[in-house]
């Protein structure tokens, strides 16, 4: 519950999520539901109809289990998040680079584009 409340008072509705190679920006929507839980609901960009943007989300619990993983190892990689969260990864694989957007917006963690696929703990 602490993570959602920092996630909800860094990354209000309208927040840029950092993306490593996005054209344009994904955005947070807000609160929602998926995979039967509370979720951080975003907006990706539809290039083929601008007006209509795509929604995604991911659950508190999923932010959870890969804080939990960056602080336990000091990375987050791409390969344990398709592993451990498989429904999440399901969805679409940008909401790996979504979590780890967040935890940059959170200072926790940052991107190396050396090294494609991980996140590390700051």
């Amino acid at each position: 519950m602490m993570l959602e409340k920092r996630i909800n008072r860094i990354a209000p509705p309208g927040t840029a999520i950092p993306k490593p190679n996005a054209r344009k920006p994904f955005r947070v929507k807000g609160n929602g539901i998926r995979r039967g839980s509370r979720a951080l609901i975003y907006t990706i960009p539809n290039h083929n109809e601008p007006n209509s943007p795509y929604e995604k989300g991911i659950a508190y619990t999923e932010f959870d289990r890969c804080y939990h993983r960056l602080k336990q190892t000091g990375q987050l990689t791409r390969s344990w998040f398709k592993r451990s969260l498989s429904n999440c990864e399901a969805e679409g694989p940008c909401n790996f680079t979504t979590v780890g957007g967040i935890f940059e917006l959170l200072g926790v963690a940052y991107y190396d584009a050396r090294r494609p696929g991980v996140y590390f703990e700051k």
